[in-house]
Protein backbone atom coordinates (compact mmCIF):
# COMPACT_ATOMS: atom_id res chain seq x y z
CA UNK A 1 0.00 0.00 0.00
CA UNK A 2 1.22 3.43 -0.76
CA UNK A 3 1.55 5.52 2.24
CA UNK A 4 2.06 9.66 2.65
CA UNK A 5 3.95 10.73 5.49
CA UNK A 6 2.90 13.43 7.47
CA UNK A 7 5.65 15.26 9.29
CA UNK A 8 3.59 17.78 11.58
CA UNK A 9 2.89 18.69 15.63
CA UNK A 10 -0.03 18.35 17.78
CA UNK A 11 0.65 21.30 18.70
CA UNK A 12 0.62 23.28 14.77
CA UNK A 13 -2.59 23.84 13.63
CA UNK A 14 -1.98 24.03 9.93
CA UNK A 15 -0.16 19.90 10.99
CA UNK A 16 -3.72 18.88 12.41
CA UNK A 17 -5.74 20.63 9.44
CA UNK A 18 -3.07 18.44 7.08
CA UNK A 19 -4.28 15.46 9.14
CA UNK A 20 -8.04 15.63 8.83
CA UNK A 21 -8.01 16.25 5.30
CA UNK A 22 -5.84 12.79 4.83
CA UNK A 23 -8.76 11.03 7.43
CA UNK A 24 -11.90 12.62 5.46
CA UNK A 25 -10.35 11.65 2.01
CA UNK A 26 -8.92 7.91 3.39
CA UNK A 27 -5.42 8.66 1.90
CA UNK A 28 -3.10 5.66 3.83
CA UNK A 29 -1.06 7.94 5.79
CA UNK A 30 1.51 8.11 8.71
CA UNK A 31 1.89 10.44 10.91
CA UNK A 32 5.38 11.18 12.62
CA UNK A 33 5.50 14.12 15.10
CA UNK A 34 8.84 15.67 13.93
CA UNK A 35 11.50 15.42 16.19
CA UNK A 36 15.58 14.42 16.39
CA UNK A 37 15.03 11.62 15.94
CA UNK A 38 13.60 12.00 12.24
CA UNK A 39 15.17 15.34 11.59
CA UNK A 40 17.41 14.13 8.85
CA UNK A 41 15.08 12.44 6.89
CA UNK A 42 12.32 15.55 7.43
CA UNK A 43 15.28 17.69 6.02
CA UNK A 44 16.02 15.61 3.08
CA UNK A 45 12.33 16.80 1.56
CA UNK A 46 11.79 20.20 3.10
CA UNK A 47 12.50 23.12 1.56
CA UNK A 48 11.76 25.11 4.75
CA UNK A 49 11.87 24.45 8.30
CA UNK A 50 8.49 24.30 8.81
CA UNK A 51 5.75 21.56 9.59
CA UNK A 52 3.47 20.53 7.88
CA UNK A 53 5.50 18.33 5.64
CA UNK A 54 3.92 15.97 3.15
CA UNK A 55 6.00 13.22 1.40
CA UNK A 56 4.20 11.64 -1.21
CA UNK A 57 4.85 7.36 -2.17
CA UNK A 58 7.15 8.48 -4.69
CA UNK A 59 9.70 10.25 -2.80
CA UNK A 60 8.13 14.09 -3.61
CA UNK A 61 7.93 16.60 -0.36
CA UNK A 62 4.95 19.36 -0.42
CA UNK A 63 4.83 21.72 2.35
CA UNK A 64 2.02 24.81 3.44
CA UNK A 65 -1.06 23.43 4.30
CA UNK A 66 -3.18 25.10 1.58
CA UNK A 67 -0.97 23.74 -1.21
CA UNK A 68 -0.92 20.52 -0.11
CA UNK A 69 -4.68 19.77 0.01
CA UNK A 70 -5.24 21.63 -2.90
CA UNK A 71 -2.24 19.22 -4.48
CA UNK A 72 -4.44 16.12 -3.85
CA UNK A 73 -7.96 18.18 -4.84
CA UNK A 74 -6.47 18.60 -7.85
CA UNK A 75 -7.94 15.21 -8.78
CA UNK A 76 -10.80 13.97 -6.72
CA UNK A 77 -12.29 16.92 -5.04
CA UNK A 78 -14.62 16.77 -2.20
CA UNK A 79 -13.87 20.33 -0.10
CA UNK A 80 -15.28 22.12 -3.07
CA UNK A 81 -18.95 23.10 -3.42
CA UNK A 82 -20.50 23.32 -7.35
CA UNK A 83 -21.92 26.66 -6.46
CA UNK A 84 -18.73 28.82 -7.74
CA UNK A 85 -19.77 31.66 -5.62
CA UNK A 86 -19.83 29.26 -2.52
CA UNK A 87 -16.78 27.71 -3.51
CA UNK A 88 -14.90 30.88 -3.36
CA UNK A 89 -16.46 32.01 0.12
CA UNK A 90 -15.10 28.56 1.68
CA UNK A 91 -12.18 29.77 0.54
CA UNK A 92 -12.07 33.48 1.69
CA UNK A 93 -13.14 31.86 5.48
CA UNK A 94 -10.45 28.99 5.25
CA UNK A 95 -7.68 32.28 4.88
CA UNK A 96 -9.29 33.93 7.27
CA UNK A 97 -8.98 30.85 9.49
CA UNK A 98 -5.27 30.48 8.56
CA UNK A 99 -4.25 33.87 9.09
CA UNK A 100 -6.42 36.01 11.12
CA UNK A 101 -7.70 32.73 13.63
CA UNK A 102 -4.17 32.24 13.92
CA UNK A 103 -3.68 35.46 16.00
CA UNK A 104 -6.62 34.20 18.60
CA UNK A 105 -4.46 31.17 19.08
CA UNK A 106 -1.20 32.47 19.05
CA UNK A 107 -2.09 35.31 21.35
CA UNK A 108 -3.73 32.86 24.39
CA UNK A 109 -1.56 30.41 23.88
CA UNK A 110 1.93 32.45 24.65
CA UNK A 111 0.22 35.63 26.97
CA UNK A 112 -0.71 33.77 29.54
CA UNK A 113 1.14 31.92 31.89
CA UNK A 114 -0.96 28.78 32.26
CA UNK A 115 -1.06 28.49 28.37
CA UNK A 116 2.50 29.00 28.21
CA UNK A 117 4.06 26.58 30.03
CA UNK A 118 1.74 23.83 29.80
CA UNK A 119 2.27 24.34 25.86
CA UNK A 120 5.87 25.10 26.36
CA UNK A 121 6.10 21.79 28.54
CA UNK A 122 4.38 19.74 25.47
CA UNK A 123 6.81 20.88 22.77
CA UNK A 124 9.79 19.78 25.16
CA UNK A 125 8.38 16.60 25.44
CA UNK A 126 8.26 16.23 22.07
CA UNK A 127 11.41 17.74 21.49
CA UNK A 128 13.89 16.14 24.34
CA UNK A 129 11.54 13.48 26.01
CA UNK A 130 14.05 10.72 26.21
CA UNK A 131 16.73 13.01 27.82
CA UNK A 132 14.57 12.77 31.04
CA UNK A 133 13.12 15.59 33.83
CA UNK A 134 15.97 17.69 33.71
CA UNK A 135 16.25 17.90 30.17
CA UNK A 136 13.01 18.35 29.76
CA UNK A 137 12.70 21.38 31.71
CA UNK A 138 15.86 23.08 30.36
CA UNK A 139 13.71 22.98 27.31
CA UNK A 140 10.54 24.26 28.54
CA UNK A 141 11.92 27.28 29.98
CA UNK A 142 14.08 28.13 26.96
CA UNK A 143 10.88 27.22 24.73
CA UNK A 144 8.47 29.59 26.87
CA UNK A 145 10.90 32.70 26.83
CA UNK A 146 11.42 32.61 23.06
CA UNK A 147 7.53 32.03 22.02
CA UNK A 148 6.69 34.55 24.29
CA UNK A 149 8.81 37.16 22.36
CA UNK A 150 6.65 36.44 19.21
CA UNK A 151 3.76 37.18 20.33
CA UNK A 152 4.94 40.23 18.36
CA UNK A 153 5.10 38.75 15.14
CA UNK A 154 1.09 38.34 15.42
CA UNK A 155 0.46 41.65 16.53
CA UNK A 156 -0.11 40.63 20.22
CA UNK A 157 0.44 43.45 22.95
CA UNK A 158 -1.46 44.64 25.51
CA UNK A 159 -3.07 47.25 23.25
CA UNK A 160 -4.15 45.00 20.42
CA UNK A 161 -5.02 41.54 22.88
CA UNK A 162 -8.74 42.82 23.71
CA UNK A 163 -8.94 43.39 20.30
CA UNK A 164 -7.89 39.66 19.01
CA UNK A 165 -9.44 38.35 22.08
CA UNK A 166 -13.24 40.02 21.54
CA UNK A 167 -12.55 38.84 17.95
CA UNK A 168 -12.25 35.15 19.07
CA UNK A 169 -15.96 35.03 21.30
CA UNK A 170 -17.42 36.89 18.91
CA UNK A 171 -16.67 34.53 15.80
CA UNK A 172 -17.39 31.53 18.91
CA UNK A 173 -20.65 33.31 19.57
CA UNK A 174 -21.53 33.75 15.75
CA UNK A 175 -20.30 30.27 14.72
CA UNK A 176 -21.65 28.28 17.85
CA UNK A 177 -25.16 29.44 16.45
CA UNK A 178 -24.53 28.54 12.97
CA UNK A 179 -23.74 25.05 14.00
CA UNK A 180 -26.46 24.20 15.90
CA UNK A 181 -28.33 22.97 13.10
CA UNK A 182 -25.69 21.59 10.58
CA UNK A 183 -22.31 19.23 10.99
CA UNK A 184 -20.30 21.43 9.42
CA UNK A 185 -19.87 25.20 8.31
CA UNK A 186 -21.65 24.85 4.47
CA UNK A 187 -23.98 22.10 5.48
CA UNK A 188 -24.09 18.08 5.80
CA UNK A 189 -19.78 17.76 4.86
CA UNK A 190 -16.63 19.14 5.66
CA UNK A 191 -14.92 22.33 3.29
CA UNK A 192 -11.90 24.04 3.01
CA UNK A 193 -13.57 26.81 5.26
CA UNK A 194 -13.77 23.88 8.10
CA UNK A 195 -10.20 22.76 7.81
CA UNK A 196 -9.17 26.35 7.87
CA UNK A 197 -11.06 27.68 11.07
CA UNK A 198 -11.33 24.12 13.00
CA UNK A 199 -7.49 24.02 12.99
CA UNK A 200 -7.17 27.36 15.14
CA UNK A 201 -10.10 26.30 17.26
CA UNK A 202 -8.99 22.82 17.67
CA UNK A 203 -5.41 24.06 19.11
CA UNK A 204 -7.27 27.03 21.21
CA UNK A 205 -9.56 23.98 22.51
CA UNK A 206 -6.49 21.71 23.94
CA UNK A 207 -5.39 25.02 25.83
CA UNK A 208 -6.07 26.03 29.58
CA UNK A 209 -7.71 30.02 28.70
CA UNK A 210 -8.94 29.87 25.29
CA UNK A 211 -10.52 26.17 25.77
CA UNK A 212 -12.25 27.15 29.14
CA UNK A 213 -13.96 29.97 27.20
CA UNK A 214 -15.10 27.13 24.53
CA UNK A 215 -16.21 24.92 26.51
CA UNK A 216 -18.27 27.50 28.53
CA UNK A 217 -20.05 29.29 25.39
CA UNK A 218 -19.70 27.39 22.62
CA UNK A 219 -21.05 23.31 22.74
CA UNK A 220 -21.99 23.20 19.45
CA UNK A 221 -18.24 24.49 18.54
CA UNK A 222 -16.69 21.91 20.91
CA UNK A 223 -18.64 19.13 19.37
CA UNK A 224 -17.69 20.47 15.17
CA UNK A 225 -13.93 20.57 16.85
CA UNK A 226 -14.59 16.92 18.34
CA UNK A 227 -16.21 15.88 14.58
CA UNK A 228 -13.64 17.30 12.34
CA UNK A 229 -10.85 15.20 14.22
CA UNK A 230 -11.85 12.22 11.58
CA UNK A 231 -14.76 14.20 9.36
CA UNK A 232 -17.06 12.11 7.64
CA UNK A 233 -19.51 13.43 4.52
CA UNK A 234 -23.23 13.09 6.32
CA UNK A 235 -25.18 15.11 3.52
CA UNK A 236 -24.71 17.66 0.70
CA UNK A 237 -23.16 21.16 1.01
CA UNK A 238 -26.86 23.80 1.21
CA UNK A 239 -27.14 26.65 -0.51
CA UNK A 240 -26.12 30.14 0.24
CA UNK A 241 -30.04 31.07 0.69
CA UNK A 242 -29.74 28.61 3.96
CA UNK A 243 -26.30 29.18 4.87
CA UNK A 244 -25.99 33.42 4.54
CA UNK A 245 -27.93 34.25 8.17
CA UNK A 246 -25.18 32.33 9.99
CA UNK A 247 -21.77 32.98 7.66
CA UNK A 248 -22.91 36.45 6.86
CA UNK A 249 -21.94 37.60 10.25
CA UNK A 250 -18.58 36.02 10.32
CA UNK A 251 -18.09 37.62 6.96
CA UNK A 252 -19.68 41.08 7.50
CA UNK A 253 -18.28 41.45 11.52
CA UNK A 254 -14.89 39.46 11.29
CA UNK A 255 -13.68 38.77 7.76
CA UNK A 256 -14.64 42.34 6.16
CA UNK A 257 -14.18 44.72 9.51
CA UNK A 258 -11.21 43.17 10.92
CA UNK A 259 -9.32 40.39 8.52
CA UNK A 260 -9.24 41.88 5.19
CA UNK A 261 -8.35 45.67 6.46
CA UNK A 262 -5.37 44.37 8.17
CA UNK A 263 -4.31 42.06 5.09
CA UNK A 264 -4.68 45.20 3.48
CA UNK A 265 -2.00 47.14 5.54
CA UNK A 266 0.44 44.33 5.68
CA UNK A 267 0.44 44.26 1.95
CA UNK A 268 0.93 47.79 1.39
CA UNK A 269 3.80 47.76 4.36
CA UNK A 270 5.48 44.52 2.36
CA UNK A 271 5.39 46.20 -1.09
CA UNK A 272 6.74 49.45 1.09
CA UNK A 273 9.64 47.38 2.34
CA UNK A 274 8.72 48.95 5.73
CA UNK A 275 9.62 46.78 8.90
CA UNK A 276 6.80 47.59 10.62
CA UNK A 277 2.74 47.89 10.05
CA UNK A 278 0.47 50.09 11.91
CA UNK A 279 -3.25 49.39 11.14
CA UNK A 280 -6.34 50.97 13.16
CA UNK A 281 -9.13 48.52 13.84
CA UNK A 282 -12.65 48.78 15.36
CA UNK A 283 -10.73 51.66 17.41
CA UNK A 284 -7.79 49.73 18.17
CA UNK A 285 -4.23 50.91 16.97
CA UNK A 286 -1.55 48.00 16.62
CA UNK A 287 1.65 47.23 15.18
CA UNK A 288 3.37 44.61 13.96
CA UNK A 289 6.12 43.37 12.06
CA UNK A 290 4.64 42.67 7.81
CA UNK A 291 4.05 39.35 7.03
CA UNK A 292 5.57 38.18 3.93
CA UNK A 293 4.13 35.38 3.28
CA UNK A 294 0.52 36.67 4.15
CA UNK A 295 1.12 39.49 1.06
CA UNK A 296 1.39 36.73 -1.45
CA UNK A 297 -1.97 34.97 0.45
CA UNK A 298 -4.03 37.87 -0.47
CA UNK A 299 -2.46 37.87 -3.94
CA UNK A 300 -3.78 34.30 -4.26
CA UNK A 301 -7.12 34.95 -2.70
CA UNK A 302 -7.84 37.90 -5.20
CA UNK A 303 -6.72 35.43 -7.86
CA UNK A 304 -9.27 32.92 -6.65
CA UNK A 305 -12.26 35.43 -6.43
CA UNK A 306 -11.39 37.24 -9.81
CA UNK A 307 -11.81 33.60 -11.26
CA UNK A 308 -14.79 32.71 -9.54
CA UNK A 309 -16.61 36.90 -9.73
CA UNK A 310 -20.11 36.60 -10.99
CA UNK A 311 -23.24 39.57 -9.94
CA UNK A 312 -24.35 36.81 -7.34
CA UNK A 313 -20.69 36.92 -5.19
CA UNK A 314 -20.21 40.48 -5.78
CA UNK A 315 -23.57 41.41 -4.29
CA UNK A 316 -22.53 38.81 -1.26
CA UNK A 317 -18.84 40.28 -0.95
CA UNK A 318 -20.41 44.14 -0.92
CA UNK A 319 -22.71 43.71 1.43
CA UNK A 320 -19.97 41.96 3.91
CA UNK A 321 -17.80 44.85 3.18
CA UNK A 322 -15.44 42.95 1.73
CA UNK A 323 -15.81 43.57 -2.31
CA UNK A 324 -13.33 46.26 -2.19
CA UNK A 325 -10.48 44.36 -1.34
CA UNK A 326 -10.48 41.84 -3.08
CA UNK A 327 -11.18 43.82 -6.56
CA UNK A 328 -7.87 45.43 -5.24
CA UNK A 329 -5.68 44.77 -8.65
CA UNK A 330 -8.13 42.03 -10.58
Amino acid sequence: MSVHRIFGSELSPYSVKVRSYFRYKGLAHEWLLRSPANQAEFQKFAKLPLVPLVVTPDGVGIQDSTPIIETFEASSPVLRPDDQALAFLSALIEEYGDEWGNKWMFSYRWAYVPDAWATAERIAQQMVGAQGTLGVAQARAAVAERMTGRLGFVGSNATTRPLIEASFKRALEILDKHLASRPYLLGGRPAMADLGLWAQFYEAATDPTPGAIMRAAAPNVMAWVQRMLSPNAEGPFEGWSSLSAGLMPLLTEEVGRLFLPWSTANAKAIAGNEKTLTVTLAGAEGTQEPQKYHARSLQEIRRKYAAARSAALDGILEKAGCLSVLRSGV
